[in-house]
């Protein structure tokens, strides 16, 4: 049996929904954050850096994300999630799947964590904190969203799903950066292409089966 441990608000949402598109059998354990936003301690009893999501597989224990994707590609008949090797859709696929957490999460992350810092520190310096956040912001972190949103618009404004004429897993994992992107930086200009996409995804039945097998995900409503 597999267990997804799913930490509330994570990107471990795209493992059910891809355990679901693959229509297996599995177990949830979730896990709710702490005050300062982290994952319990208890996670590290599964994989040491405790992060989310993990699986388990029998005796197999199988971290980060892109990681788990292919994992559950390759042992459970995932071939229809993929386009045809030595094609450009293949290309755009196999891109895209690194992509996700390879460029775009680690910004996203960045910006997550600079909003944070005013909160964390202690009151007597929030103001100068809250000065440093908001200058990198706007000179590092935004204009590089800007850039991120801009290649997701043009991408898909050639197809429906970031792979091409089909929905592959990549869409599974590009799923969370733009519903976290969206949620942050949806207004910014014309975003319908973006909103059409995420109309799409979430008509899947697989994905509302994961929401409803999850635990809190407030980036469904992005």
């Amino acid at each position: 049996m597999i267990t997804v441990h799913y930490l509330d608000n994570s990107r471990a949402h795209r493992i059910l929904w891809l355990l679901e598109e693959l229509g297996l059998d599995y177990e949830v354990q979730i896990y709710k954050r702490g005050p300062d936003y982290r994952a319990p301690e208890r996670l590290k009893a599964i994989h040491p850096l405790g992060k989310s999501p993990v699986i388990t597989d029998g005796d197999r224990v199988v971290a980060e994300s892109g990681a788990i994707i292919e994992y559950l590609l390759d042992s459970y008949g995932g071939a229809w999630l993929r386009p045809q090797p030595e094609t450009d859709a293949f290309l755009r696929y196999r891109y895209f799947l690194h992509y996700a957490e390879g460029s775009a999460m680690p910004l996203l992350v960045m910006t997550l964590i600079f909003a944070r810092i005013p909160k964390q520190v202690p009151f007597i310096i929030r103001p100068i904190a809250r000065m440093i956040s908001d200058g990198v912001s706007k000179v590092l972190l935004k204009p590089q969203l800007s850039d991120h949103l801009a290649f997701w618009k043009a991408e898909l404004a050639k197809s429906d799903w970031f792979a091409g004429d089909q929905f592959t897993a990549a869409d599974i994992a590009m799923s969370f950066p733009v519903e976290a992107g969206m949620t942050r930086f949806g207004q910014n200009g014309d975003v319908r292409v973006l909103r059409d996409w995420l109309d799409r995804i979430r008509a899947r039945p697989a994905y509302q089966r994961a929401l409803s097998r999850g635990g809190t995900y407030v980036y469904a409503d992005s």
